[in-house]
């Protein structure tokens, strides 16, 4: 299935859509994410697709759910604090109707939920090889907790001050407010499931 990048409904609109209703300009997006006008400007036109690291920081930012800017239901749509897959009719996700999306690090998000939820993102994460969580190099932080389980190949993970090695069974779990980056540092494909709960619906 091809990323959630459709120049009408994807990630671009919506993150036009979010960053005007709270009057920003792209160069001051930009400043305040800290990545460049150009870039703001190419991912809501459609041309290009952040790094996670990025993608993370302009949610934040823009204090709306990182799950709305990826996987919402249009550009016309505001985020809500009610998670849709409480409704009866959202229960099973079928894995050839994933939402995807691949991000400019090497890094492929595949939504697990059959609907957006703005309190947790629960995804399979494929890390390609070389494949890093931001290729600014830079540790996330953001509001919640943070939970991961690799299926397949090797992933080194820096949280805090501390480096793990990842390998299939290990789990990690840790406050996402604690400064954290992951990559593949070996030829094969890193599989693994990711969860992030928050308590503020419209963080990222």
């Amino acid at each position: 299935m091809a990323a959630d990048f459709d120049p009408g409904t994807g990630l671009g609109p919506r993150l036009r859509l979010v960053r005007e209703s709270r009057s920003l300009s792209v160069r001051e997006l930009a400043r305040r994410v800290g990545c460049s006008a150009s870039l703001i400007s190419q991912v809501e036109r459609g041309v290009s697709v952040p790094s996670v690291g990025v993608l993370y920081s302009l949610a934040s930012e823009l204090t709306c759910s990182l799950d709305y800017l990826l996987f919402g239901a249009g550009a016309d749509s505001v985020p809500v604090a009610v998670p849709d897959s409480q409704r009866s009719d959202h229960v099973v996700q079928r894995g050839c109707d994933r939402r995807i999306i691949d991000m400019a690090s090497g890094v492929r998000w595949e939504r697990l939920t059959p609907a957006a939820d703005p309190l947790t993102d629960f995804l399979e994460v494929v890390y390609s090889p070389s494949g890093h969580s931001t290729d600014e190099r830079r540790p996330l932080r953001h509001e919640g907790r943070e939970y991961g389980l690799i299926l397949s190949g090797t992933l080194r993970a820096n949280v805090g001050f501390a480096t793990y090695e990842l390998n299939p069974g290990d789990s990690i779990a840790f406050d996402s407010s604690t400064p954290h980056e992951y990559w593949n540092t070996t030829d094969d494909y890193v599989h693994a499931v990711w969860v992030v709960v928050r308590t503020d619906p419209r963080s990222g």
